[in-house]
């Protein structure tokens, strides 16, 4: 049996070839020139000398151009890697190292810091999209015609490698197969009951696992629609609702607060059916307050992960959700909530355990890190480090994270790789760096140092170091200086401590 994700487009290129499949600020695409553009592509990596099964990293905001490069690299039988724009050099060359790519894709924006890194990397660069937006070719990588040819790739193939990262902080490839990514958009666009006729809202990073598996991946299997933004600007996404009449917009909660508190008047988003909010709680309040504003709106919410292709849970429809719920699981998918003995927990919110899950949507596992994998898959059962419970409806509700992830502004945040950053500056004797909630961010990054003996130094030069070797989103707006971090009977740092001194 042989099956490419790409098939996706192409069945929707043959049912809806002159609908129109994005937007941009200035030019609409159809599902048929999506689709000849990434065959073009797609042929043109195969005379560049790609093979099935190399990697192209792609590093770039939602433009039309990502979407060709990720199809027409799935067409040739490649793995795509999406990669943050905001990465920096030494970030960058990291993750190209890793993945051991063949090609960078990256646009203007980027340049600076990807031009660099791929030369490191002995990496093949290319660059796409004008500054001012605009479409361009993908400087020489067309080939003058598309054959129309896709690989024939296995449902277990590898399709996408989606960084992610845990306690240790070294970020790590999930590898995600075209079965699990056509599995897990079938069933999620199937629950948001989308259809041809839908306009989606992609203001969501399309190389984050929420835009590209449930956003993209589910438009195009449906023939939708998106609306294309390269970043969040709350008064840009409600003018784009109004002008493009979205009907679906997926977010994160400070999106919706941000939104919330536009100046101006009140926007018409009669368009909208449906809002999908994860990443993080989203406050009763605020909940309240979105759908009283804009009435007719409803926010639904869930929870997924890049190891599991996205969306694990969700609540159904305004009638069937439960407030602060992340849902009960979608279809095809095992949630269990363990205790320490790994034995399934009583619902009931005494009994708060570990997140498992089991499906179709879990990853192959961490690329070319068994040791990785073998800690968080078991007998198919990934171990997610979020903690919750069920109640006696089936519904679960998240309490904590085992892991210490930030979540600033719906980018994740891990607080090793900033402290190993941290650790790199000649002053520093130790350093913990935890999560303080932010009413407009959801978690600001806070870091607490302790220097050497005899040195001297002061947060704004930490913080101008950090930001030297950090993505804007990573690197930390305070730090406080102290003679000793708190430790345990075992000199472990206790961030638990931190943190409550952060809020008290």
């Amino acid at each position: 049996m042989t099956f490419n994700l790409a098939t996706v487009l192409r069945e929707s290129r043959e049912a809806f070839a002159p609908a129109p499949m994005c937007h941009t600020a200035t030019e609409t695409f159809s599902y048929a020139d999506i689709d000849r553009l990434s065959g073009r592509l797609a042929d043109g990596l195969r005379q560049h000398g790609l093979q099935p099964g190399d990697k192209v990293a792609l590093q770039l905001p939602n433009m039309a151009e990502f979407i060709v490069a990720y199809f027409g690299a799935l067409k040739a039988g490649l793995v795509v890697v999406p990669l943050n724009p905001l990465l920096r050099t030494g970030e960058l060359e990291y993750h190209l190292r890793d993945c051991n790519a063949k090609l960078l894709i990256t646009s203007a924006i980027s340049l600076d810091q990807a031009a660099p890194a791929a030369a490191a990397s002995a990496v093949d660069l290319y660059l796409v999209g004008m500054p001012n937006g605009t479409h361009s070719p993908f400087a020489g990588l067309y080939a003058a015609e598309d054959s129309g040819y896709i690989e024939a790739t296995s449902p277990e193939d590898t399709a996408v490698l989606l960084y992610t990262s845990g306690t240790t902080g070294k970020p790590k490839g999930a590898e995600l197969t075209h079965f699990q990514l056509y599995m897990n958009c079938s069933v999620t666009s199937e629950l948001f009951a989308l259809r041809q006729q839908d306009t989606l809202l992609a203001v969501l990073p399309l190389f984050h696992v929420f835009g590209l598996s449930t956003i993209l991946n589910g438009a195009v299997r449906r023939g939708a629609s998106l609306a294309l933004l390269p970043k969040f600007d709350p008064a840009q996404v409600l003018n784009t609702i109004e002008t493009r009449r979205c009907t679906v917009f997926a977010g994160v909660p400070t999106m919706y607060g941000a939104l919330l508190h536009v100046d101006g008047p009140t926007r018409d988003l009669g368009s909208l059916r449906l809002c999908v909010s994860g990443a993080s709680a989203l406050p009763t309040e605020l909940l309240h307050a979105f759908e009283e504003k804009f009435p007719g709106v409803v926010i639904l919410e869930g929870y997924g992960l890049s190891e599991t292709a996205s969306a694990t849970t969700f609540n159904r429809s305004a009638e069937q959700r439960k407030i602060l719920s992340i849902g009960t699981p979608i279809w095809g998918v095992d949630v269990q909530v363990i205790g320490d003995d790994g034995a399934q927990l009583p619902s009931g919110p005494d009994h708060v355990g570990e997140i498992v899950v089991r499906g179709h949507n879990v990853m192959k596992g961490y690329y070319q890190r068994p040791d990785e994998t073998a800690k968080v898959l078991a007998d198919g059962w990934l171990r997610t480090g979020d903690l919750a419970y069920r109640d006696t409806d089936g519904y679960l509700f998240i309490v904590d994270r085992a892991k210490d992830l930030i979540i600033r502004g719906g980018y994740n945040v891990y607080p090793r790789e900033v402290e190993e950053v941290l650790y790199g500056h000649p002053a520093v004797a130790e350093t913990a760096v935890v999560g303080r909630p932010d009413e407009r961010l959801g978690e600001e990054v806070i870091a607490i140092v302790s220097p050497k003996p005899g040195a001297t130094v002061t947060p704004d030069e930490l913080i101008a170091y950090c930001r030297d070797r950090l993505a804007p989103y990573k690197y930390p707006r305070e730090i406080r200086i102290v003679d000793t971090l708190p430790t345990g009977p075992t000199g472990k740092i206790l961030k638990r401590e931190i943190r409550q001194s952060l809020v008290s």
